[in-house]
């Protein structure tokens, strides 16, 4: 199993609302990946309880079955429509941890 954990930090100049809504879209967006993408086995995108000591705003929690899988993922139209629509507007910073689990 391999792990795809991205954190983003949201452009400072949204208002609150516009982050809300912003938020939304994201989690909508990727979570509606779900059965699409071939070695996607679980998507999970954190957008709520967020605590003042964090320094980011979305977390996405995602498995794939393979390395291979993630690399298609990346790669996948879908995947790529969500991102250039939903997340790569709003945010002005992107962390990622990959990793391989048992």
């Amino acid at each position: 199993m391999v792990k795809h954990i991205i954190l983003w930090t949201l452009n400072p100049e949204l208002s609150d609302a516009e982050k809300a809504e912003v938020k939304k879209g994201i989690k909508a967006g990727l979570e509606g990946l779900q059965g699409k993408i071939n070695g996607l086995t679980d998507i999970k995108v954190i957008i709520d309880g967020r605590l003042d000591s964090s320094n980011a705003d979305v977390m996405l929690d995602s498995t794939f079955t393979d390395f291979e899988s993630l690399k298609g993922y990346a790669v996948h139209p879908d995947h790529v429509a969500v991102a250039d629509s939903k997340v790569r507007p709003y945010t002005v910073q992107r962390s990622c941890l990959d990793f391989e689990q048992d």
